[in-house]
C-alpha cells in the first residue's frame, strides 16, 4: 500500500459524461436551453414528482423556495444548529430570523421535541436537514406543524393555501433517498438538492429545486415563478428568445440571476442514467465500512434500516470517548498515512457569522456532542475495494 492517496470526493466523471458535454459544446447551446429542460423532466421523474427546477446551487434553490413563500422581515424559520451555513443563511437572504433548534442526543437530527417549543406565530417555515443522505422523521415534522396550525397566521395567498408552516427540505445530500416507502423529494412542500463537485449527483456546481403538489397551485405556476426568479423577472427565457422575430420580452420585477447551464445540465443528464449503479456502489462500501469497523469504539451514521434507505452521502463516524482535539490528531495521522478525510459538521453557533447573530454553543449542548468526535471517512464510488480495506487498517491503527 506504498504512496497511497485517497482522496476525500472526487467527482466520478466517465467517458459518458464527456461525451454529453461535447455534444453540448458542439450544439451551439451552452446556457440554459434543451439540456437543461430535458434534466429538469428526468430529475422530477427520479423524485417521483411532477415538475423540477434546476438552478445554479441548492443555496438558490432552497432561497427561492422561501421567495415564492413569500417569507421576510418580521417572519421566523427554524433549521438545525447542526448543518452547513447554507441551511441559515438563506433565512437571513430573505431578510427573517433563524431560529435554531438543537439536535437530539445522539443524532443528527433535530430535537422534535425541541423543534415543537421553537414554532411561534411568527413561523413561517421549517427547514429540516437530511443529513448524509438520511432523511428526517417527516411524520413527527408534520405532526407538529398540524398541532401548531392554529398559531399560524397567513401573510398571503400561497401561505393561506398551505395553511400551516410550510416544510422547506435542505436535502442537498438525500437525492435517491427513501423512507416509508416515499423518495426524497415527495415528502416536505419544497425540497432542494445539491449537485455540487462532491456530491453523489454531480453537475460541478448546481442544484434543484422539486415539490408536492399544493392544492388550490397550480405546478406550472410555480415553475413559471422560479424561472422568473431564476432570469432577472424577464418574461422569456434566451431559448424562447431564439424563436424567428421572437426578440421581445418583458421584466416583471428586478429579481434573481440563478439559471443553470446546459453544459452543467450535460453532466447531470449522464449522471443520471448511472445514479442507480453509483447508489449501488455506495451501498457495497458502507456494508464494509461497517463491517470493518464493527468492533471498535465508534458509532457511525446508519444508513439503512427497516423502514428507510440512504443515499450513502458521508460516512460520518464518532470515536467513543475522544475530545475534537484527539479527533484532530487522528485525522492528520489519517492524512500521514495518504487518507483525506473531514468534520461534518462544525455547529452552526460555533462560527462567527452565528455567533454575531448572538448564538450561543452552549445552548446546543447535543450539536456540541456530535461535533465533539466527529471524523468523516472518504465515501466515493472511485474507491476501490483496496482502497476501502486501506483505508478502514488505517482508521483502526490511528485510532
Amino acid at each position: 500500500m506504498k504512496d497511497m492517496h485517497i482522496a476525500f470526493s472526487p467527482p466520478d466523471i466517465t467517458e459518458e459524461e464527456i461525451a454529453e458535454v461535447v455534444d453540448t459544446l458542439k450544439s451551439g447551446w451552452i446556457t440554459t436551453g434543451p439540456k437543461t429542460k430535458k434534466f429538469e423532466r428526468e430529475f422530477a421523474e427520479f423524485c417521483g414528482v411532477s415538475r423540477a427546477v434546476c438552478l445554479n446551487s441548492a443555496t438558490a434553490c432552497l432561497e427561492m423556495a422561501l421567495r415564492y413563500l413569500g417569507i421576510g422581515t418580521g417572519d421566523e424559520v427554524i433549521t438545525s444548529a447542526y448543518t452547513y451555513t447554507a441551511s441559515a443563511s438563506v433565512i437571513a437572504h430573505v431578510g427573517a430570523k433563524i431560529v435554531l433548534v438543537d439536535v437530539a442526543e445522539n443524532s443528527y437530527e433535530m430535537d422534535y421535541e425541541k423543534l415543537a417549543n421553537a414554532v411561534t406565530g411568527r413561523t413561517k417555515a421549517i427547514i429540516p436537514v437530511d443529513l448524509g443522505g438520511v432523511m428526517c422523521d417527516y411524520d413527527r415534522i408534520y405532526q407538529i406543524v398540524e398541532t401548531k396550525r392554529a398559531l399560524f397566521s397567513p401573510a398571503n395567498e400561497i401561505q393561506k393555501k398551505i395553511g400551516r408552516v410550510a416544510i422547506v427540505t435542505d436535502g442537498a445530500h438525500a437525492a435517491g433517498a427513501e423512507r416509508k416507502g416515499k423518495r426524497c423529494g415527495q415528502e416536505a412542500d419544497f425540497t432542494s438538492f445539491s449537485f455540487h463537485a462532491v456530491k453523489n449527483l454531480t453537475t460541478a456546481e448546481g442544484g434543484a429545486l422539486v415539490w408536492r403538489q399544493i392544492e388550490g397551485i397550480d405546478d406550472d405556476e410555480i415553475y413559471k415563478q422560479m424561472m422568473l426568479f431564476s432570469l432577472h423577472g424577464q418574461s422569456k427565457d434566451a431559448l424562447a428568445k431564439t424563436q424567428l422575430g421572437a426578440w421581445e420580452y418583458d421584466i416583471v420585477a428586478p429579481l434573481y440571476k440563478c439559471n443553470m447551464t446546459d453544459i452543467m445540465a450535460a453532466l447531470g443528464l449522464a449522471q443520471l442514467r448511472r445514479y442507480h449503479e453509483l447508489l449501488l456502489r455506495r451501498k457495497e462500501i458502507i456494508k464494509k465500512y461497517d463491517e470493518g469497523l464493527r468492533d471498535l469504539p465508534v458509532t457511525a451514521l446508519k444508513h439503512y434500516g427497516e423502514d428507510y434507505s440512504s443515499s450513502g452521502h458521508l460516512y460520518l463516524v464518532r470515536v467513543l470517548g475522544k475530545t475534537r482535539e484527539e479527533c484532530n490528531k487522528i485525522i492528520e495521522k489519517m492524512a500521514g498515512a495518504g487518507v483525506a478525510t473531514n468534520v461534518h459538521y462544525k455547529p452552526l453557533p460555533m462560527l462567527s457569522a452565528y455567533k454575531n447573530l448572538g448564538f450561543d454553543i452552549k445552548d446546543y449542548p447535543g450539536a456540541y456532542a456530535m461535533f465533539e468526535n466527529e471524523i468523516t471517512l472518504p465515501l466515493h464510488t472511485k474507491l476501490t475495494d483496496e482502497e476501502v480495506a486501506y483505508i478502514i487498517e488505517t482508521f483502526r491503527k490511528c485510532i
